[in-house]
């Protein structure tokens, strides 16, 4: 897959690094919090969102200011007007007229109201997992828990303790495996220090694109997972059909994207286990055996009552 990393230079001065995945019409991923671009390329937690995404598109990616290869250090907090800049200067660099827009979590605020300012720019916008109102704006208790989550961010950041990475990881990866929640923690401590990840938090947290979101009038995808249901595959396929990418060739899926655990129950599915025996094996519930076979599923793009004994099969093939 072709790839380039390049450097380019926001409006107030701040150094942005941006990367250029595949070939073909561009799709631009507004950044989100705690990124690095080359860490996301072997990461189990986001390598198959780069690999699939680029297939038959050009991907575009950035590190947010204060993140990844991007400056870490700039002075005051970044605002929304910070963000809409940024994404605008790496779109300019890339050489982009018109786009497709993907925005995930912090980044949906940032694509909307790039949207909504440079309409000519942007063709189809997809929103995951996003939000128009800002912590500070939802009322209750949203405010003080905002509060004490960059305090939180601030001090343990990146550390060890597990009390710390239990709590990010069950906001952003609530059903990850060890070695993804170990990636996720590894991400931590190399995208962002902990003094720059609150100052971002809490800019996102001031932040409020209601009144802007009613000025956009593109064609939008808006999606979010339900629970903790496996999405990934469904994910794709909407992405896909919205954005007219039906015709991309199917590419057949690597088992070395399961983690260390998933690969280890479909050892077992292929020796011949049910379920209740995996999660005795194992010590765990049959609950969880079921949710990493449908994670595996995803992964290996596998549906239907075939999708057991299809899984079992391409890891005796290996």
């Amino acid at each position: 897959m072709k790839h380039e990393t390049r450097f380019c230079t926001a409006p107030d001065g701040v150094g942005l690094a941006y990367a250029m995945d595949g070939e073909g019409p561009p799709l631009v991923k507004a950044s989100n919090w705690m990124t690095h671009l080359d860490y996301e390329r072997r990461s189990p937690v986001w390598r198959h969102w780069v690999r699939e995404l680029s297939r038959g598109r050009t991907l575009v990616r950035y590190d947010e200011r204060g993140c990844g290869l991007s400056d870490r250090q700039f002075e005051g907090t970044p605002t929304l007007d910070s963000y809409v800049a940024d994404l605008g200067a790496v779109v300019d660099a890339a050489g982009l007229e018109r786009f497709d827009l993907l925005a995930l979590s912090g980044g949906g605020p940032t694509a909307i109201a790039y949207a909504a300012r440079h309409p000519e720019r942007v063709g189809r916008l997809v929103l995951y997992g996003t939000w128009a109102r800002g912590r500070n704006f939802r009322g209750g208790e949203a405010t003080e828990q905002s509060r004490l989550m960059a305090e939180l961010i601030r001090v343990g950041w990146g550390g060890t303790v597990p009390a710390f990475r239990q709590v990010f990881s069950s906001i952003y990866i609530p059903s990850a495996g060890e070695e993804q929640k170990r990636w996720y923690d590894e991400l931590q401590q190399v995208s962002s220090s902990g003094e720059m990840a609150s100052r971002i938090w809490r800019s996102r947290s001031d932040t409020d694109v209601r009144d802007t979101a009613r000025r956009v009038t593109h064609p939008a995808l808006v999606i979010h997972a339900r629970e903790d249901e496996p999405a990934w595959a469904a994910f794709l396929s909407e992405v896909r059909a919205f954005l007219r990418d039906e015709g991309v060739p199917a590419v057949p899926a690597d088992l070395s994207e399961l983690s260390d655990r998933e690969r280890e129950v479909l050892e077992l599915v292929a020796a011949g286990l049910s379920n209740e025996d995996i999660a005795g094996r194992l010590f765990l519930s049959t609950r969880t055996v079921e949710r990493h076979l449908s994670n595996v599923y995803a992964k290996l793009r596998l549906s239907g009552k075939s999708a057991r004994a299809a899984a079992a099969a391409r890891f005796s093939r290996t």
